[in-house]
């Protein structure tokens, strides 16, 4: 019976009638679906495209790799990082794999970093007397110029 069930639920999601739920990825780990979950991870939503991800690490296989390197140039953040945490863990021996998931990873890091020092700089409070001692001096410059006789 659940086995019907999740077929009818695998049908749905390629006619575009509805998101496979997460219990239905986790049976698609059991079952060793790689097909439905590299379908998910191109076609789905971005929650279902990250869980597609994820559990396509613990399927573990090297077939999957060509669609996780397409899912790391993904527009949302989470299903880039879970596409990079699944490459990582899939231990692949090839160097080039292994390059680019380091220069991802750097480039989250950088990421990351980026947006710590904007939520850092937006916490930190201006002091307000800077403008007024900035105007009071040249409010002073321009007395003082007054002072001057016209020639």
């Amino acid at each position: 019976m659940p086995f019907m069930f999740y077929q009818i639920s695998y049908w749905f999601f390629k006619l575009k009638l509805s998101q496979p739920s997460e219990n239905t990825i986790n049976y698609w780990i059991d079952t060793n679906a790689v097909n439905k979950l590299e379908y998910a991870l191109i076609h789905g939503n971005y929650k279902t495209r990250r869980l597609a991800a994820e559990a396509l690490e613990f399927v573990g296989q090297p077939s999957s790799i060509p669609v996780l390197l397409v899912a790391i140039d993904d527009k949302i953040q989470n299903v880039s990082i879970a596409a990079l945490n699944t490459l990582e863990r899939l231990g692949t021996k090839d160097e080039l794999i292994k390059s680019i998931i380091r220069k991802r990873f750097n480039w989250v890091k950088n990421l990351r970093d980026k947006e710590e020092r904007q939520k850092s700089a937006k916490v930190k409070k201006h002091n307000i007397y800077r403008w007024e001692r900035t105007s009071k001096k040249s409010f002073e410059m321009v007395k003082e110029r007054l002072k001057r006789p016209i020639r």
